[in-house]
Formats: C-alpha cells, sequence, structure tokens
C-alpha cells in the first residue's frame, strides 16, 4: 500500500505572502493561513479554536499566491504535509509542520468587488428620471377581468 499524505485546508490569508527565488531562480511563496474550527460543547456553550498554518506554493503558483493571497483574503489549499526539523540554538530538536501547496483557490476579494462597484455605480441625482416617468404615463392600464370559477 502507498501511503496517502493529502491535505485540504480552508482559511483566511493571515499576511502578505513572502516571495523569494532559490539559486536557479525558482519561485517559492510563503504565508499563514488561519482556519477555525467551531463546535458545541457539553455545557451547550459553542466553542472555537483557531490554527495557523504555514502554506508554501513553488514555481507558477507562487506568483500567483504573490498577486492573489491578500490579507484576510479566504482561501482553500490542496496539498501535502511537509514536516521540517532543525536544531535550535541551545541544540534542542525543533519541528514545524506545513503545507506544500498543489493548488489553490482563491474566493472572491469582497472589500475589493465592493470598491469596484462603488466606483462603477452612477452618482444619486436629485433629479426626478424623467424618460421613466414619461414611457410609464404613456402606457395604458389595462383593467383586470372577472373570472368565475365552475366549482
Amino acid at each position: 500500500m502507498n501511503p496517502l499524505n493529502s491535505v485540504l485546508l480552508e482559511g483566511n490569508v493571515v499576511r502578505q505572502p513572502d516571495i523569494k527565488h532559490t539559486g536557479k531562480g525558482t519561485p517559492h511563496c510563503s504565508f499563514p493561513v488561519a482556519s477555525t474550527r467551531y463546535w458545541k460543547s457539553e455545557s451547550g456553550k459553542y466553542e472555537e479554536e483557531v490554527s495557523f498554518i504555514e502554506v508554501t506554493s513553488w514555481g507558477a503558483l507562487a506568483q500567483t499566491c504573490r498577486d492573489k493571497a491578500t490579507k484576510g483574503r479566504g482561501v482553500r489549499v490542496v496539498g501535502r504535509l511537509q514536516q521540517g526539523r532543525w536544531k535550535d540554538n541551545d541544540g534542542k530538536m525543533q519541528s514545524r509542520v506545513s503545507i506544500i501547496a498543489e493548488h489553490i483557490d482563491f474566493k472572491p476579494d469582497r472589500k475589493k468587488e465592493e470598491a469596484e462597484a462603488a466606483a462603477a455605480a452612477p452618482a444619486p441625482s436629485d433629479e426626478p428620471d424623467m424618460q421613466h416617468l414619461a414611457e410609464a404615463a404613456a402606457t395604458p392600464t389595462q383593467e383586470k377581468e372577472e373570472v368565475t370559477l365552475p366549482f
């Protein structure tokens, strides 16, 4: 049996991504995602727990993240887990689990959409829409017929 290492994470970008390049020029990008889990405790109180998970992307996906992953924006990350291990300054072993992204869906950026909609909307006017009023006055009203039902 082949081991399976696959993860799906939904959450919000915590900070703007850092993009760097390897010695050979390959771009890679890292940013944390906050994912919140909600549940109802035995006492009936709703609880929540927030996890902050580091996400790393490579190549073209890293460049896409640089352009689209803005602070607070919702994301769905598909990838694999990777555990990094190192010794700290005191010689103690440390480790961190992160996600190596293979695919990222970006949820709509509501703030950007609202700003664009506000900019595109016509300015409100105090003058009545004369064309609309003229068309309404020219349209004849129809009288309703009385319908009798056979039962």
